[in-house]
């Protein structure tokens, strides 16, 4: 097979929250990417409109979460009308606290197109690169590398290549990789973006279903003048999405006349799914977000899964492209973020038919990888509610350092609490922070990857080095 001098690294397809989130993950690393994009532009929807707190660490990794915070809001609650009269609250989310290692307690609300602008934007502070206009109708690959086939008719080259083209990705169907799920609702969703006069931006508001008519949601999106309206049908209806549609679904559900919806500007229909993929990567070719797996929106776990596909990956790629590691680290995808996604699809499943509350799960910081190849645990004796090997690296203050200060970046880093770290182990790229026990960690050493999980944990430093020495960070 003839092949073609490589155009870039890496080639990200999709410029969605997942593509540009690997693409500045893999910028800020040095690493060649190119992310293509079929459409003209970004997209311009809200669609997934929220963080949970373990994505929220990571955009602080990515050193956007400043920019998210600047222009989002906590979820507003929810006010229940019925006959125009406001008859009771409803609150979205469990409450929860902030604490010294849980920084971020509470969802927070981001229309996606605002959340892809600054993504885009940090990337480009980068030096990363967009081609809109680039359509992937196809992909092969062979021992070198992948070409992406364009509908346009040209193709370009890279050593690697990610889907994160949506649910319907068109690069899965080219590797033939199956899909498996169900339909989690019958019914369709009309969304829409829009502009209202006649309600406060202080509430969601929630009409709830009456005989003739079905549920409809209005809620303010933060940081904008918009509303997104969501609007359920029976199954089998059709769903007119255009803007006299929507305005008659808002007058029909709501105490508001047609004339209230001063401006559509954007919708959408779908059908609620689960889905997940067989599998996760195809040789050179790793799906990721909605390409790998389709999610209800309720309970707001898709995006966040998608964004943390992307954290878990760019990573892996770096170390292999570096020549650090071998290229079998990279099987270590689908075996970490595989079981993940089904866990969160059942997770969304299950939130959105009522069966769970939107509670802790939903947050994602219990996410580990305890039972992954890439985990070491070598303590015989470890409380039961002690960081272990393979969980979320918590924050915290060590000798005055904030930890996800010091995590902040491409590199692994050492805690070394109440424990002799030894330098004749640990390569100049490993950050050491020492000190005392640690109240989430307790005492020992604590080897912390680049995404922010515990690889190694252990109370003396036998074994480090030749953990260290997999990915090329040994001294």
């Amino acid at each position: 097979m003839e092949t073609h001098a490589l155009d870039t690294d890496v080639l990200i397809v999709g410029a969605g929250p997942t593509g540009l989130a690997l693409g500045v993950d893999l910028a800020r690393r040095g690493v060649d990417a190119l992310v293509l994009e079929g459409a003209g532009a970004l997209f311009p929807g809200s669609r997934g409109k929220g963080f949970q707190p373990r994505t929220m660490e990571v955009l602080d990794d990515l050193g956007v979460v400043d920019a998210i915070h600047a222009v989002g809001a906590p979820y507003p609650v929810g006010m229940i009308w019925r006959d125009g009269e406001r008859v009771g609250e409803h609150h979205m989310f469990e409450p929860a606290e902030p604490s010294e290692d849980s920084p971020y307690n509470r969802a927070w609300m981001v229309p996606q197109w605002r959340t892809q602008e600054i993504l885009a934007a940090r990337l480009a502070e980068l030096g990363g690169r967009v081609a809109f206009h680039h359509e992937v109708a196809g992909v092969a690959q062979d021992a070198k590398g992948v070409t992406a086939h364009l509908s346009s008719g040209g193709s370009l080259r890279a050593r690697y290549l990610v889907a994160a083209d949506g649910g319907r990705s068109a690069v899965r169907r080219a590797l033939g990789i199956g899909m498996t799920g169900e339909t989690v609702d019958p019914s369709p969703t009309l969304v829409a973006d829009v502009r209202i006069s006649g309600l406060d931006r202080d509430n969601w508001h929630v009409f709830p279903p009456r005989e003739g008519v079905g549920l409809l949601a209005v809620c303010p999106l933060a940081g904008t003048e918009d509303f997104q309206v969501m609007a359920r049908f029976p199954e089998g209806a059709e769903v007119d999405t255009s803007p006299d549609g929507v305005r008659k679904v808002v007058a029909e559900r709501s105490h508001l006349a047609a004339e209230d919806v001063t401006e559509v500007r954007w919708t959408s229909d779908f059908r609620p799914r689960a889905a997940l993929a067989d599998r996760f990567r195809a040789g050179r070719v790793f799906l990721a977000g909605d390409a790998a797996h389709v999610h209800s929106p309720a309970g707001g776990q898709g995006l966040n899964t998608s964004v943390q596909d992307a954290y878990n990956l760019g990573w892996k790629l770096d170390a292999v492209l570096r020549g650090d590691a071998p290229a079998a680290l990279l099987d270590s995808y689908e075996e970490e973020r595989r079981p993940v996604a089904a866990q969160m699809l059942d997770l969304s499943t299950a939130v959105h038919r009522g069966e769970v509350r939107r509670g802790g799960a939903t947050r994602q910081l219990g996410i580990g990888y305890r039972d992954s190849s890439l985990t070491r645990e070598t303590r015989d004796a470890v409380a039961e509610d002690a960081v272990r090997a393979g969980d979320r690296a918590p924050d915290g203050r060590v000798n005055g350092v904030r930890l996800f200060d010091a995590f902040r970046g491409p590199h692994w880093t050492l805690l070394a609490l109440g424990a002799d770290a030894p330098d004749a182990a640990v390569g100049p790229a490993v950050r050491v922070v020492r000190g005392g026990p640690h109240g989430a960690y307790g005492t020992g050493l604590f080897l912390v990857r680049p995404d922010g999980y515990v690889g190694w944990a252990g109370d003396t430093p036998e074994g480090l080095g030749s953990y260290l020495d997999r990915f090329g960070q040994g001294a």
